[in-house]
């Protein structure tokens, strides 16, 4: 009970260090009027915190009993972003979710021939680097399957990290300064905790721990993730609940999100990894060009506007893409909902593809 008790003070304090490395670079990006300060201030700094002063690195990191909770606390507040019309929408979506599909598919698989093919990796670890999204449940399972597994977390960390710090800046470059003033105003906008009533706060942590524990009772994927959402969805769907987004449940998440992302990045040795990166630059800049490239198709032949789709395309975590939607102003039942179904598509077939690998190897 003691060892217990330690640890969890040490993950503590660690988490109180992380953090205030992330606010105290969020706050300086804010004062700069750069995008997305708490999520992209809070990556960069983590990032640049650890990498230069390599004392820190063991200090900087966020416990797992930590972050499942700000996930299921953020997967709460996209749920209530689908209205009693999301299946009227749902109907008008069902030609972009479908090019995403098809999309995902070609672009794992051009992924996968260029890293077994040409840089002749192994199939396993060539399928779980190739893998646009779901980048935790492949490094879990790269653990399990493959030996060098820090590989594999390399080539997600490298994408997640170009495609977030790129899109917020992408926004500014496309929409201007009214984009990040319109972010800021948004996020000003949202209700405090203390705007809640006491009702509404117990149905928030309701939906938490009920949607969570149902998720794990019924043996659903991600509990963490599709538990909330699923259950925050239908009763907001149906009219049952009405909750707002909480502007405090977003900033912690952007913090704890991008803080991670960034404390992962900067424990990884370029030196050693010089190869490892150059390859996952490589497959990175296949995986996003390609999807760019479906974006301006879709935008071409579409009146859906290109930061959008790229929001609901973009090759990175769904939970990444929703905040910035979020803080940006976007329709984030739009974003969320395509990659959700991007996430069940990878998450049913990335056993069928381990086992068929498996077998023909």
């Amino acid at each position: 009970m003691q060892f217990f008790s330690k640890n969890i003070f040490f993950d503590i304090c660690k988490i109180v260090f992380t953090l205030f490395v992330a606010l105290i670079s969020a706050i300086a990006f804010q004062l700069a009027n750069i995008p997305a300060p708490f999520f992209l201030g809070s990556l960069i700094g983590v990032f640049i915190i650890g990498a230069s002063i390599r004392q820190t690195q063991t200090l900087l990191t966020i416990a797992n009993w930590f972050y499942l909770p700000v996930i299921i606390g953020i997967s709460v507040m996209i749920g209530t972003n689908f209205t009693p019309d999301i299946f009227q929408n749902a109907q008008k979506w069902s030609l972009t979710i479908s090019i995403m599909i098809v999309a995902t598919i070609c672009v794992t698989l051009i992924s996968f021939q260029f890293l077994r093919k040409i840089k002749l990796y192994e199939p396993k670890q060539a399928f779980l680097c190739s893998i646009p999204g779901g980048q935790a449940e492949a490094v879990i399972m790269a653990r399990e399957l493959v030996e060098k597994d820090y590989v594999v977390a390399l080539f997600h960390l490298v994408r997640i990290a170009v495609v977030f710090i790129s899109t917020p800046i992408l926004l500014a470059l496309i929409e201007g300064n009214l984009a990040i003033k319109r972010s800021n105003e948004i996020l000003a906008e949202m209700p405090n905790l203390t705007d809640l009533s006491f009702i509404q706060i117990i149905m928030f942590l309701a939906l938490c721990f009920g949607g969570y524990w149902l998720a794990r009772l019924f043996r659903i994927p991600l509990p963490h993730l599709l538990g909330p959402i699923f259950l925050s969805s239908i009763l907001h769907i149906t009219g049952m609940v009405e909750l707002n987004r909480i502007s405090e449940v977003v900033i912690i998440a952007q913090l704890t999100i991008g803080a991670s992302v960034g404390a992962r990045l900067a424990q990884i040795s370029l030196f050693e990894l010089k190869t490892a990166l150059f390859d996952a630059c490589i497959t990175s800049a296949i995986i996003i060009a390609a999807y760019l490239l479906v974006a301006w198709l879709i935008v071409a032949t579409t009146n859906v506007t290109f930061l959008s789709i790229w929001l609901a395309f973009v090759p990175g975590g769904l939970y990444e893409a929703t905040i910035l939607a979020l803080i940006f102003g976007f329709d984030v039942a739009f974003v969320a909902f395509h990659h959700l179904v991007r996430v069940l598509l990878i998450f049913v077939s990335m056993p069928i593809f381990i086992t068929s690998i498996s077998k023909s190897g």
